[in-house]
């Protein structure tokens, strides 16, 4: 049984190593959100975390609200769930606390402008700390606690297709020990190094331009965005091909964020780009295309129709639209071939989704789409209970841009630091003055540590005694 009987948090500001731009903002600092819940696992207490950086464009694509605003209505859907979590009678599963978290929270923010998108941030934070005390409690990794069974996900609540399906069917065995990191190249960022400014270079040993990624990182894995011009697409997806078509079989995906209105226009801009000589190539190495349509039109009849009247399409997946436990079978109604998993939306999510594509796979339904995306996901403790999910599931490459924009554990105290280094010293390594970075060589990321580790990380952090530059504890409760 569980009952989650305290609730803890924090926020405190990362610099960003390069600027942010969203929108017509430039963002220099964002907002990491710690949370510590205090639970019963079978009469016994456990702490459990869950880490997030507070990315609010990405949840609510708003101009008019500002930065400070989203970041602070983010924290009050995690205070929202944590208090759902409090009143809640003991429950015989992560699973199903979940899942009454989840209900609460649509109850309490039905009729309201929030979007599901965004309350659900909250219900993933409850979640993640609900798994960390449950791997920490019973002494196993998130991999071997799924294969066991212990935290009781079952998804034929989710879909009536996967009655009687266990989640082992969506696992890798074993986990992963190895992942391509895969790069994104953002609409304003250098490709080479002579495409930054003298004024803007950053002197902290870390790669900054495109070209430099490649050379010191080895990589060969690459998400462009795309903005929905398709005259600017052609030009910018142009100059990156140039840059990156010098790696030996290089894999693409392309993410377009709801940049375009409906799917016609972005049938039409496929076309487009799928007609330029110079991006034949790059169009052949790309694996999919992501969220192209804005999440109101993304689920239409009306891009039904379009999707199956394009028989030659490129695999597209959902993304922003993954809002709902069971909203990929409506995706795939439509026509898309998947969904992204990212532990913001939700950890169980993820392995039910999984469970529902390898389902249908083993039924012969065609081709199906499954990818690992970052919301510049960082340590200590959040980058490493994602990579735990996706070494669990056996993404092959996954996203990883927090390890671009932030440098390393900078911000953190220095016993943090020392302690990642001595316990996940494959995922990290010490550069300049010591600070903790992601060991990016030859594309690949090690996270054999991190397989082993419960839910992700192997140590201890308080987040009440931590010392903290600019922290600021919050009322969750």
């Amino acid at each position: 049984m569980l009952d989650v009987v305290a609730t803890r948090g924090a926020t405190i500001d990362l610099a960003l190593r390069i600027p942010f731009h969203f929108g017509n903002a430039t963002v220099r600092r964002v907002p990491h959100l710690l949370l510590a819940l205090d639970i019963d696992v079978d009469g016994r207490r456990t702490q459990g975390l869950a880490a997030e950086n507070l990315i609010a464009p990405w949840f609510v694509k708003d101009r008019d609200r500002s930065y400070e605003t989203g970041a602070a209505e983010m924290v009050e859907t995690v205070a929202t769930a944590c208090r759902s979590a409090l009143d809640l009678n003991p429950v015989g599963s992560a699973f199903a606390l979940q899942q009454a978290v989840s209900a609460a929270q649509a109850d309490h923010y039905a009729g309201t402008h929030t979007p599901a998108l965004e309350y659900g941030f909250g219900v993933s934070m409850v979640e993640r700390a609900v798994i960390d005390a449950v791997c920490r409690q019973n002494g196993h990794s998130f991999s071997d606690g799924l294969q066991a069974g212990e935290f009781g996900i079952r998804p034929g609540e989710i879909y009536d297709e996967l009655t009687g399906v266990r989640p082992t069917v969506a696992l890798s065995e074993p986990p992963l020990h190895s992942v391509a990191l895969r790069h994104t190249v953002g609409f304003t960022d250098p490709l080479r190094r002579t495409d930054v400014p003298a004024g803007d270079r950053v002197d902290d040993g870390l790669p900054h331009s495109l070209e430099s990624y490649i050379e010191s990182q080895g990589l060969d894995h690459f998400k462009v965005k795309l903005s929905g011009d398709v005259t600017a697409d052609v030009d910018r997806l142009t100059d990156v091909w140039e840059v990156i078509s010098a790696v030996t079989s290089p894999t693409v995906t392309l993410d377009a964020n709801e940049s375009y209105e409906d799917a016609e226009s972005f049938r039409d801009a496929w076309r487009t780009i799928a007609d330029v000589d110079a991006l034949s190539e790059m169009v052949g190495r790309t694996a999919y295309v992501e969220q192209p349509l804005h999440r109101d039109e993304a689920l239409t009849g009306a891009t039904a129709r379009v999707f199956d009247g394009w028989t030659d399409r490129p695999p597209v997946i959902i993304d922003e639209s993954d809002d709902r436990d069971d909203r990929l079978g409506d995706a795939l109604d439509v026509g898309y071939a998947g969904t992204s998993h990212k532990n913001c939306k939700g950890v169980f999510r993820g392995v039910v989704n999984a469970c529902l594509l390898e389902h249908r796979r083993r039924s012969g339904e065609g081709r199906y789409v499954m990818s690992a995306e970052d919301l510049t996901t960082v340590g200590p403790v959040g980058l490493l209970q994602d990579l735990a999910v996706v070494s669990a599931l056996g993404f092959g490459h996954v996203e990883r841009n927090g390890h671009h924009y932030i440098h390393g554990l900078a911000d953190f105290p220095d016993k943090q630091q020392r302690e990642i280094l001595a316990t996940h010293g494959d995922l990290y390594r010490p550069q300049g003055v010591g600070v903790p970075t992601v060991d990016v060589t030859d594309g690949r990321i090690d996270i054999g540590s991190v397989v082993e580790a419960p839910f992700g990380y192997d140590f201890d952090l308080d987040i009440t005694a931590t010392p903290f530059e600019q922290v600021r504890e919050l009322e969750l409760a």
